[in-house]
């Protein structure tokens, strides 16, 4: 298990137009035949309830990069995607000890201008979609049956899109709310898509042990083909962007084990009710049994959907 010490926190590389986002830093970058580029770098920065925290998890920006790259090839002959290379080496102008700590946990991606909704899908009934059946009997506007309860499994999928906020939190809207934003034909295939690829996902992993109880995705439209339809961009279902639970551990009517951040919510939902956090920026820091632990799930996740151990 890698020492908490050796979190990567940020970068600082000798490449344009650098931002950061909760848990990536993101670069310009050429290509070796002078074509644009986005370089994506994920850290071992964690978030949860829209903070980052003050410590990392060491080794989860590879993990997590690495559970994106084997979904982007498995997707690859049925949704485009902007996934170009994941080798450093393919970095122009970086000297190896600066490419050294990226091994693992980059990805160098068309660029897109991105569609501004986040693409959410349910497949089980929990977290706010939860609560919002208790007090409506629905999840987003979209009616559900009676007499369901926590974690129950929603037979159909159901589409709910949000707003995808710069900072602070996505706001859930309504299918209508979106096409008035990005268009209603741009909606439908974001809708048909994001569909299509959960339930691929959700059955390859069910074989594999894992629920995929709920996900989102991005999409964007590639700079060099403007008139062309949005693709798959950003994680695709990682314990970052979706809830992993146990199949053989499932049971409705209470909260699932689970392979992704939930075990860092729950030790912050802890704090809360002790009066000692209130879930506002800085947030704490992670205990060494709590990153520990949280590694050690998305490894479990990295390992039953591929197959093969990750070493870091």
């Amino acid at each position: 298990m890698p020492n908490a010490a050796d979190a990567l926190m940020k970068t600082d590389l000798p490449l344009a137009n650098r931002r950061q986002g909760k848990v990536r830093d993101i670069y310009d970058m050429s290509l070796a035949d002078g074509s644009d580029a986005l370089l994506i770098v994920a850290t071992d920065r964690i978030s949860a309830f829209d903070v980052v925290m003050a410590n990392g998890v060491p080794g989860k920006g590879a993990v997590l990069t690495q559970i994106s790259k084997f979904w982007f090839n498995r997707f690859a002959s049925v949704m485009p995607h902007h996934l170009l290379s994941t080798d450093p080496a393919d970095i122009p102008g970086l000297t190896a000890e600066q490419r050294a700590p990226l091994k693992g946990r980059i990805m160098i991606c068309r660029k897109t201008k991105v569609v501004p909704i986040e693409c959410v899908v349910r497949g089980y009934l929990t977290g706010s979609g939860y609560k919002d059946y208790l007090k409506t009997g629905a999840v987003c506007g979209i009616e559900l049956p009676q007499g369901m309860v926590n974690s129950s499994k929603i037979e159909q999928p159901i589409f709910t899109p949000s707003t995808k906020a710069e900072t602070g939190h996505d706001e859930n809207i309504s299918f209508a709310e979106a096409c008035d934003i990005v268009g209603e034909k741009t909606m439908n295939t974001l809708r048909d898509n994001t569909l299509k690829i959960y339930t691929e996902g959700r059955e390859y992993a069910a074989g594999k042990g894992i629920i995929i109880a709920d996900t989102k995705f991005e999409f964007g439209v590639p700079v060099d083909a403007p008139d062309s339809a949005p693709i798959l961009i950003d994680e695709v279902l990682t314990p970052d962007s979706s809830r992993f639970w146990l199949a053989d551990d499932y049971e409705a009517g209470r909260e699932q084990n689970s392979l992704d951040k939930q075990f860092v919510r729950n030790y912050l939902e802890g704090l809360v009710k002790s009066g000692q956090w209130d879930k506002t920026p800085p947030g704490p820091a992670l205990p060494d049994d709590v990153i520990e632990n949280t590694l050690a799930k998305y490894l479990d996740a990295y390992r039953r959907l591929t197959g093969n151990d990750l070493a870091l």
